[in-house]
């Protein structure tokens, strides 16, 4: 069989040999997995049979501890009494108890798992628990019982769109207040901004439970609990519910790269040994995270992980996943110093061959589940097929993350000077793509937002931000940064990719990092919140910023960008402008410093006449005002020969243009 993703890339033909391997070992392992006629889909239920579930006559508990000499449950409804509730051994690991009426669980009802290994008892979270929470008391988790009524689902056949304007948005740090969000207060307050800035996808991060607030969500323990943190289960329900009723949809960031080392808590030693889920030895431990790799070749491990993706998006009606870590899990030295400047290092003996099966059965189960599900790739080195269908010789993710292009602009803006700014380098950067593939650009991240670093508006001002702000002070700092913050958006949404994502916040140019409450800052949450209320003050140049933000959103919407590829029109460096056109619509970029040029020669694939459409220069936008919205270009070429009109374009500035119909 001859996979498309040599016709796609014919520079992957000298390892047709690897390819071949990745799709041997996906169908091997599928095989091995299923029975009979049976789908993944079928196969991913470890969340209905393990765990708690409530019967006629009682409840059910099932664990599966394959190393446990004996397994106990104790709890608030047996005293914490550890050997007094026995669970009966099923084989294969697997343990089971039944409690009776007389022994009954209850809404609320704080449980431990007790594993017996030899004469050691352990006290562990249950793995499948739906909802863990932290004693204020003595600081240790509990798996807790939930029997909330069941959520009644309003919005039961939304489907997302097809063009992804996705906002990135932590439950916690959403609000103004110094203190935890909540999954109400983010429905009630921060859904209906995202909504009329004209995003039509979130993207949740650290809604799977961590014991460390601080973790940003990566340091997962409990890998089937919506985090307590923020309420209950049905509080994420009615979330996800309302923003489908807003034509929202909400992406998990789900980690399965990795999990907490910690064994009171978390997976590690459930049954007193490190290999019931990673790996033994320093694969099994990440060098940098100091969390816990899974093994991904073995078939309990990838029931549970199956299971837990099967789990979000039937129990919470998650529209798909943006997947963590996916360069960690692809290669044995996770990517870290390694640069990936040919072919050969993506298939060499460093590569994960068991990470990479796994990933295929879970974009082949997800797809299975819900064929309108998204999935993304946090990928920064760019492994080949990554977005391409299983059946073409891919992993099988609709996108990939565009992970150079936030490296770009840090690199330009710390590193050069903006007269030196190279226009083709950013052409390239912004328009490299693997073939077939899709990518989500973004123009920052939000690791950029945190103590240590510094987002883009924030490095382009530093310390003005905090003094001229105000729309009547003068200053060319933030002048520059004002003007820089819309381009670099502009350009990134338009030239990056099929897709765009922004961190909450930044839209505005939030002027302060993300530090989460410790020690070092007298467990303070003065800066682990967002401060809403600087966008919404009209003196302020915030304003100006989230005005152009939500225009961009519906200008990029309105014009379906995403429909088409780029194509260059003329970069001239020297000028440092560039042109281009996406879709119809052609985008004038001059990064000048201080060259405004009069009558510059736009060339255009199509003669007639041409309107500006878009200027980060209106005033609304806290520009000048120096480019019209009422003036017709008229191109003096023909459609034979290449077209041109002249049009004014002023220093830091990007103009759009749009076609007029013949009859105008």
């Amino acid at each position: 069989m001859k996979y498309k993703i040599f016709e796609y890339d014919p520079y992957l033909l000298p390892f047709e040999k690897d390819i071949r391997l990745r799709m041997e070992n996906y169908v091997r392992k599928k095989k091995e997995l299923l029975k009979d006629e049976q789908s993944l889909s079928e196969f991913a239920n470890g969340h209905e049979y393990f765990g708690f579930h409530q019967t006629e006559r009682g409840w059910v508990y099932r664990e599966w501890a394959p190393a446990a000499d004996g397994m106990y449950l104790m709890g608030d409804m047996n005293g914490w009494d550890k050997t007094s509730l026995p669970m009966t051994p099923l084989g294969n690991g697997v343990f089971e108890l039944y409690l009776p009426a007389d022994k009954q669980l209850f809404d609320g009802c704080h449980v431990k798992a007790v594993v017996r290994r030899g004469d050691k008892l352990l006290e562990r979270i249950p793995l499948y628990i739906k909802r863990v929470e932290q004693d204020p008391h003595n600081y240790s988790w509990c798996g807790v019982i939930t029997n909330e009524p069941a959520y009644s689902w309003k919005n039961k056949k939304f489907k997302p769109s097809k063009d992804l304007f996705i906002y990135e948005c932590h439950i916690g740090m959403a609000q103004e207040k110094q203190g935890l969000g909540t999954y109400d207060e983010f429905r009630e307050n921060i859904l209906p901004r995202i909504k009329k800035l004209g995003y039509n996808t979130i993207q949740i991060m650290a809604i799977m439970e961590h014991p460390y607030y601080g973790s940003f969500g990566y340091q997962v323990s409990s890998f089937f609990a919506s985090s307590s943190k923020y309420g209950t289960p049905n509080g994420l329900k009615r979330l996800i519910d309302e923003a489908h009723g807003m034509g929202i949809a909400v992406l998990l960031d789900v980690v399965h790269s990795h999990a907490v080392k910690n064994t009171a808590e978390g997976l590690n030693e459930f049954d007193g040994t490190t290999c019931q889920f990673f790996h033994e030895g320093e694969r099994g431990e990440h060098p940098a995270w100091g969390t816990k790799l899974f093994n991904y070749n073995k078939n309990e491990v990838i029931h549970f992980l199956l299971s837990n993706l099967k789990f979000w998006l039937t129990e919470y009606r998650f529209d798909g996943f943006r997947f963590d870590g996916v360069t960690s899990m692809i290669y044995h030295d996770h990517g870290l110093g390694t640069a990936f400047t040919e072919y050969a290092k993506y298939f060499s003996l460093n590569t994960d061959t068991e990470a990479i099966t796994y990933l295929q059965l879970a974009t082949e189960l997800i797809r299975e589940v819900n064929p309108n599900a998204i999935t993304i790739a946090e990928d920064m080195s760019a492994m080949p097929g990554m977005c391409l269908p299983i059946e073409e010789g891919g992993v099988g993710f609709d996108y990939r993350l565009a992970m150079g292009t936030p490296d770009l602009w840090i690199k330009l803006i710390k590193g050069q000077k903006d007269e030196d700014w190279d226009m083709w380098r950013i052409w390239n950067e912004l328009t490299s793509r693997r073939p077939k593939e899709k990518y989500i650009a973004y123009a920052e991240s939000h690791d950029q937002a945190l103590v240590g670093d510094k987002t883009i508006m924030f490095r382009l001002c530093d310390s003005a931000m905090y003094t001229d702000m105000s729309k009547n002070s003068q200053s060319l700092v933030i002048d520059r940064g004002v003007a820089l913050h819309k381009m670099i958006r502009l350009i990134t949404l338009s030239l990056g990719g099929e897709g765009y994502l922004n961190f909450m916040g930044n839209e505005f140019g939030h002027p302060e990092w993300i530090d989460f409450p410790r020690e070092g800052n007298g467990w303070s949450y003065f800066y682990c919140r967002r401060q809403w209320s600087l966008a919404d003050n009209e003196d302020l140049r915030y304003a100006d910023l989230l005005r152009f933000d939500k225009k961009m959103i519906s200008f990029a919407n309105r014009y379906k960008l995403f429909k088409k590829q780029p194509n260059s029109l003329y970069i001239d460096n020297g000028a440092k402008v560039l042109v281009y056109e996406r879709n119809g619509v052609v985008f004038a970029f001059n990064f000048h410093t201080q060259n405004s040029y009069e009558g510059y020669a736009i060339p255009v694939r199509k003669a007639g006449k041409y309107q500006v459409a878009l200027s980060t220069d209106d005033s609304a936008f806290g520009g000048w005002d120096r480019v019209s919205h009422t003036t017709r270009y008229e191109t003096n070429g023909t459609k034979k020969k290449e077209s041109r009109f002249l049009a004014y374009l002023p220093a830091r500035t990007a103009t759009c243009f749009i076609k007029l119909d013949e009859s105008n």
